[in-house]
């Protein structure tokens, strides 16, 4: 399988792209490969191209773009809210919402967040690294970290907001989810000790807000993540659009 860079250069026809140097050290130690080599890249903006490796030593790697093999297609929209989790499951949550369709990543630091602090260009490192393995043309915009009120204070009142609530009562939510077809969709999740009561008052209480309920049982919040975001894109998200391309 050839390997997909992503990369922040214009890409055309011709184009030359200097490769970093993490990315020349993994195509020249890692894959071994050398000059004549392709590649296929990508920079959410200009589709998929095939590249070949023109010049690839210890002082660099540069490559040349060829033809190109995708179109680009727009990107979904569907925002994903989350309080950060500590390393490893930050980690993880953000490869699988950038695996799932989620076109912005938005830290919320809520009463109960144990993380309080995250870094940003760990967060893009792991949404590209999902992104080049899964064959995506996107990656996610990825917020600086804000706090709850703040969040919902300039929350824009026409996206509506998935509120992911243990407390709410254990039955399917596909009957809720299906009202929200072909509108603009957000989903937050909380900490790991969930919303504070008042924090789930000020989110019940908004126009925009469905509270839905993720079942009878209590799940991590990485894992929580990957089932509301699952549920949310088969019921009302862009895995249907696609369904119905192909019927």
């Amino acid at each position: 399988m050839t390997q997909r860079l992503f990369v922040d250069t214009r890409l055309g026809q011709g184009a030359e792209v200097v490769c970093s140097a993490a990315q020349n050290n993994y195509l020249r130690n890692v894959l071994r490969l050398g000059r004549g080599d392709e590649v296929l890249l990508f920079n959410g903006k200009d589709g998929e191209w095939r590249a070949r490796i023109e010049r690839i030593d210890r002082k660099g790697c540069s490559l040349a773009a060829q033809d190109q093999t995708r179109t680009q297609t727009p990107p979904g929209d569907l925002h994903y809210l989350f309080a950060p989790l500590k390393k490893a499951r930050l980690d993880y949550m953000v490869q699988k919402a950038t695996e799932m369709g989620v076109s912005r990543l938005r830290p919320v630091l809520t009463r109960f967040t144990m993380a309080r602090r995250i870094r940003e260009e760990r967060m893009r490192a792991n949404a590209i690294e999902a992104a080049e393995q899964c064959h995506l043309l996107s990656i996610p915009q990825i917020d600086a970290l804000t706090g709850f009120e703040e969040t919902l204070e300039n929350w824009e009142p026409e996206r509506a907001l998935i509120f992911c609530d243990e407390s709410a009562p254990s039955g399917s939510p596909v009957e809720a989810l299906m009202a929200l077809r072909d509108q603009p969709l957000g989903v937050i999740i909380g900490p790991e000790g969930g919303f504070s009561p008042p924090e789930r008052e000020r989110l019940r209480d908004m126009s925009c807000v469905t509270p839905i309920s993720l079942g009878p049982r209590i799940m991590r919040a990485d894992t929580a993540a990957v089932a509301a975001l699952a549920l949310v894109q088969a019921v009302a998200g862009d895995w249907r659009s696609h369904q119905n391309k192909s019927n």
